[in-house]
């Protein structure tokens, strides 16, 4: 079976004058709009495929707390969080 390369478009965006502006004022050097367009809906792709991701997680460690009925209490997650901060706000940890 023969492998083909084709590409293909994406229908045509319409948007407003004000759009279109910010969109063209966004551009950095060299860039094109088409460019700009690509790469977001690149990112965006990537960001809900880490947001599904995120969601299996939560599902999967939902599941094994009820199993095990091993919970962490959200005073001891905030108090982590907190000590995490701290450490990283010290100036001998930062480089």
């Amino acid at each position: 079976m023969k492998s083909t390369n084709k590409t293909s478009t994406f229908p045509t965006l319409r948007v407003n004058k004000e759009v279109r502006t910010a969109a063209e004022a966004a551009l950095t050097k060299g860039e094109t709009l088409s460019g700009f367009l690509l790469e977001s809906i690149q990112y965006n792709i990537h960001r809900r495929a880490m947001q599904q991701e995120f969601i299996v997680r939560g599902l999967v460690a939902r599941d094994e707390a009820h199993q095990t009925g091993k919970y962490v209490s959200a005073e001891e997650v905030l108090e982590g969080l907190d000590k995490s901060l701290e450490r990283s706000l010290k100036p001998s940890s930062r480089k």
